[in-house]
């Protein structure tokens, strides 16, 4: 006397569902019926029911499980890709606690990256995306830098003045600030040049520059964008 489609799950510690879809995708092969017409399972049902639950348990897929056939040989190759697979897994979810962990200690928002710490508590909404989306184009030599720039730069009494200019400040008020912050920034651009020079080719630089001069038009107002354009244009005519 065999077991029943329900009492075989039970056995095997799964679902009714589950043996029913094993049916469906070729794992487990159909039993005989009885006479009363209801599936008759015996113990090679039960062992490679058994088994299919303790590969999905170590992480096979159901297309893996298929591709080794019945599991009589050793699936070595198979073991040690998953293995390479669930190494990779834990390195991620490893470096995934660790920033969250750092997040927790130091009450940084989640937006940015948390390697910024203490250093991005003073930064404008409009500075943190700003920050978020470069994050997305700037190579990682180049980020580095940039995150050790804002670690290791004090705020200066012109960040202030550009980060409250209003929107319709005048020409006369965009260029001072621009002609004070000009220099400031070129020195930034001599201690960190990897922020502005690691790119493979002239192609890659300006994608980038134009990618980020598009978030500048969208974070920024007006006459921020001026005083921008006007630092950028003293600093390119400047000979050093």
């Amino acid at each position: 006397m065999g077991w029943s489609t329900r009492q075989i799950a039970d056995l095997a510690g799964t679902t009714l569902k589950s043996v029913r879809h094993y049916h469906d995708v070729g794992l487990l092969d159909e039993p005989e019926r009885a006479s009363n017409g209801y599936k008759q399972y015996g113990v090679t049902h039960l062992v490679r029911l058994m088994q299919i639950k303790r590969l999905t348990e170590l992480g096979f897929s159901l297309a893996d499980i298929a591709a080794q056939g019945d599991g009589r040989d050793h699936p070595e190759q198979a073991l040690r890709t998953l293995d390479a697979e669930l190494g990779a897994t834990i390195e991620r979810l490893q470096r995934a606690r660790l920033e969250i962990a750092i997040l927790l200690h130091e009450s940084l928002p989640t937006d940015l990256p948390p390697e910024l710490g203490a250093a991005a508590a003073h930064l404008t909404t409009a500075d943190r995306q700003f920050i978020t989306f470069a994050s997305t184009v700037l190579s990682p030599t180049a980020l580095d830098a940039y995150c050790n720039l804002l670690r290791s730069t004090p705020q200066l009494p012109t960040d202030a003045e550009f980060d409250n200019l209003p929107a319709d400040s005048d020409s006369e008020s965009t260029r001072d600030l621009a002609e004070r912050m000009a220099p400031h920034v070129r020195r930034l651009a001599a201690r960190f040049p990897a922020l502005f020079t690691d790119t493979e080719t002239d192609g890659d630089r300006q994608r980038v520059t134009r990618a980020l001069a598009v978030a500048v038009e969208d974070l920024y107002n007006p006459a921020q964008r001026d005083v921008l354009r006007q630092v950028a244009a003293l600093n390119a005519t400047d000979p050093e």
